[in-house]
């Protein structure tokens, strides 16, 4: 049964001048250290870090939270399966919602351009 979806889009260009703005107080307030490594080994990182938000926002959509004392951006983690597949971790007090909720899953999907990403979250109970 499906417990909520989420969907967001964010330019590319507002993370890349947060990340020339702020960097690197704003990779490690947003995002695992997994992830900083992933999206900074890519040949354009904004691009996957833009690619993360999404996803972080998508999914504290479906939830019905928002990103709030609840859920917080690093209560989240995006990984690969060697097949590119993203794949969507839980962790701290997203771990804890998760369990709460019932959750079975959190089935997350990526997409991005050279101006845009987007993200789609689905939450199976």
């Amino acid at each position: 049964m499906i417990f909520g979806t989420g969907l967001d889009i964010i330019e590319i260009d507002r993370i890349k001048n947060s990340i020339k703005k702020y960097s690197p107080k704003f990779e490690q307030k947003i995002f695992t250290s997994t992830e900083i490594d992933y999206c900074q080994s890519q040949g354009d990182p904004a691009k996957h870090f833009a690619a993360r938000f999404a996803v972080k926002e998508a999914v504290s959509k479906c939830l019905g939270t928002g990103i709030t004392g609840a859920l917080g951006f690093k209560d989240m983690e995006v990984i690969n399966e060697k097949t590119g597949k993203p794949i969507l971790i839980m962790i701290g007090k997203g771990k804890e919602l998760f369990e709460k909720l019932e959750l079975k899953s959190i089935h997350i999907s990526i997409s991005h351009d050279n101006t845009h990403a987007i993200a789609h979250a689905i939450a199976e109970q």
